[in-house]
């Protein structure tokens, strides 16, 4: 009699490795960043982030204008560790005056604003800005970072690049 095949499969090592590799592919698609910030930004869960950032010391012939030229562009490309966020609005510039602090004989702590800083022009601002974000568990996410009070960040414009520290948060105001 003839050998009848049996109905059983087996599964080999290879059909394990591309179950898991199609496993892993639909994983990624579902908990993209990019995914959850649409799904966010459907649902209604997207609010607006006002986030302060603070650049000091940076070396600028003329700072006066430069907090010019970022306020008439009125947006900023922002880089939240190493990852782009995309372009947020310009919302206001301060420009922070540096101070020097020194005792007096008698004691006392005095402070003047900085006499170099004419010579040797440097930039340094509060800039605040303003764009979408979500709450978390985690903090506030601002393009598809979470972002918290001390991070990092990297500001870029048509005449400028620059590195700044986040200072404040407001999460749901405009």
């Amino acid at each position: 009699m003839a050998n009848t095949p049996s109905s059983r499969r087996s599964y080999s090592l290879v059909d394990l490795g591309a179950a898991v590799a199609v496993a892993l592919a639909v994983g990624g698609v579902v908990w993209s960043p990019k995914l959850s910030g649409a799904i966010a930004s459907a649902t209604g869960a997207m609010q607006p982030v006002i986030v302060t950032v603070d650049v000091r010391g940076v070396p600028a012939a003329d700072a006066p204008s430069l907090v010019k030229s970022i306020e008439e562009e009125g947006n900023v490309s922002v880089v939240i560790r190493n990852q782009p966020h995309g372009t947020v609005a310009v919302k206001q510039v301060l420009p922070l005056e540096r101070r020097i602090s020194t005792l007096s004989p008698d004691g006392r702590v005095v402070s003047a604003p900085d006499p170099n800083q004419k010579t040797f022009g440097s930039f340094d601002a509060r800039l605040v800005l303003e764009g979408q974000g979500r709450k978390t568990a985690g903090g506030v996410v601002f393009g598809n970072q979470t972002i918290k009070i001390g991070a990092p960040v990297e500001l870029e414009g048509s005449r400028f690049r620059f590195g700044g520290s986040v200072t404040d948060l407001q999460l749901g105001q405009r």
